[in-house]
């Protein structure tokens, strides 16, 4: 319960810091926060003690609820608006984007599941991807935190560097827009760098973003797919070893699409129907920010910055390299989108 409230408390601040200064995305002050929480004297003997059982379970399963909740966010009627020329470009921009960054990862010799994470997190939706793909990995929890803190750094960059990029690139409002849509991790962090051109380039970059959001169902079903075809392989291959082996022991399967991205699909067909009252509609996006946030502050509470200085200077370089891949990838499919 403590680190429950510590994380309540920290969406509330970030909230109302952004609700002052709405260039700030509330998800990524709630990640600061945890940061600063963990790194301060006074704060960290907290974080290290009474809180980390709460922050623990605020990443992992606050998470999942965000996650659940961000499909009210969707509908199907706005991605078909765009026409098919473009839905296909944004995919084709979504799948060249994780398999660069997969590359990138491999290239730097980032461990583990980290190449997998950063790809993810940084061609779909930032740390709810990271989310969903480590659940469906079963990644330990400690091993998102990295991902996360980087997903969170470039798209705070983002927020900073590309309206100042908008009249030399000379990008008219719209294409600004999904230009932001295209090439920016976070929703959060779309809609503070895309609010700087007005109203027409928000509401393009958050059409184009959600559509790079329903991506999430089928790339983690895939991978879900492709790892239980692999722990199957194992369980196998132990037989054969030894036929008199207990498999009654041997791990489960991991599930090809976890629960709660079934519940992210369940939301975005409830929305697409009409269904729901708009009242309802924003009660679940007050709910998406609040288990979101609790969620983000929990892992920033994970990230000592002198680990991190120590141990993610290679993933730091390899995240940049990334962003500027997807910025490219991006920008050349906004021209396409014009033609």
């Amino acid at each position: 319960m403590p680190g429950l409230a510590a994380a309540l408390v920290a969406v509330v601040v970030s909230l109302l810091v952004h609700s002052v200064v709405p260039m700030l995305p509330a998800m990524t002050i709630a990640v600061v926060l945890g940061i600063a929480a963990v790194n301060l004297p006074g704060t960290a003997v907290l974080c290290e003690g009474p809180w980390r059982a709460g922050l623990n379970f605020s990443g992992k399963h606050l998470m999942r609820v965000g996650i659940v909740f961000l499909g009210l966010k969707l509908s199907l009627g706005d991605v078909m608006n765009l026409g098919w020329v473009s839905v296909a470009l944004i995919v084709g921009v979504v799948l060249l984007s994780f398999a660069g960054t997969y590359a990138l990862g491999k290239l730097f010799r980032l461990e583990g599941d980290t190449p997998l994470l950063i790809a993810t997190g940084f061609s779909i939706c930032g740390a709810s991807a990271i989310g969903a793909m480590a659940a469906v990995k079963g990644t330990k929890h400690s091993d998102t935190v990295l991902p996360v803190a980087l997903v969170t750094l470039c798209g705070t960059l983002a927020i900073g560097v590309l309206p100042l990029l908008m009249n030399p690139l000379g990008l008219n409002p719209l294409q600004f827009g999904q230009w932001v849509g295209a090439g920016v991790h976070d929703v959060g962090q779309v809609v503070a760098t895309a609010q700087t051109a007005g109203a027409v380039a928000l509401s393009a970059a958050i059409i184009v973003k959600l559509t790079r959001v329903m991506l999430l169902a089928p790339i983690v079903g895939v991978v879900g797919g492709m790892e239980r075809r692999r722990h199957s392989r194992l369980a196998q291959a132990a037989v054969a070893a030894d036929p008199h082996a207990d498999v009654s022991q041997t791990p489960r399967f991991p599930p090809v699409i976890p629960l709660f991205v079934l519940g992210f699909l369940a939301m975005i067909v409830l929305r697409t129907s009409g269904w729901l009252p708009a009242g309802l509609v924003e009660a679940g996006a007050t709910a998406q920010d609040v288990a979101l946030g609790a969620a983000l502050f929990g892992l920033g509470a994970s990230v000592r910055i002198r680990e991190l200085l120590r141990t993610g200077v290679r993933a730091t370089i390899m995240a940049l390299c990334s962003w500027v891949l997807i910025a490219a990838l991006a920008f050349g499919a906004v021209h396409l989108m014009s033609v």
